[in-house]
């Protein structure tokens, strides 16, 4: 088992090649439409909080994953749907682009809903 990376910039450093230019541009999304949130690795992967959790995210072979930023119980953005995994994760293949403005939107959504009480 690899050691849990001290830091996101340890994480990339250690994701398989492909994903790393990914993960880099996932990260600047992510602090720029949350930029009073803290980063750190929790469950050893990148984690953001902002009044409580905002999101996670990881990198593998072929895909990057970003956590907790979608609910399926709840009202989906149409432009997150091709991209949902599962209950609350989207799923972005490698070699792809990165919708920016979808993932600046769902993690906007996230700090506001936060901001208010929401989920956490």
């Amino acid at each position: 088992m690899s050691p849990v990376p001290k830091d996101v910039d340890a994480y990339i450093t250690a994701a398989p090649a492909a994903v790393q230019p990914m993960l880099r541009q996932l990260r600047k999304a992510i602090k720029e439409a949350a930029p009073k949130a803290t980063e750190k690795i929790s469950y050893g992967m990148p984690t953001y909080e902002y009044k409580g959790r905002l999101t996670n995210f990881a990198g593998y072979e072929k895909h990057v994953g970003l956590y907790g930023v979608v609910h399926e119980d709840r009202p989906v953005d149409p432009e997150a749907r091709p991209y949902l995994e599962s209950r609350s994760t989207l799923r972005f293949e490698v070699g792809k682009p990165l919708p920016i403005a979808l993932i600046k939107r769902v993690v906007a959504a996230r700090v506001k809903a936060n901001e208010s009480g929401g989920e956490r």
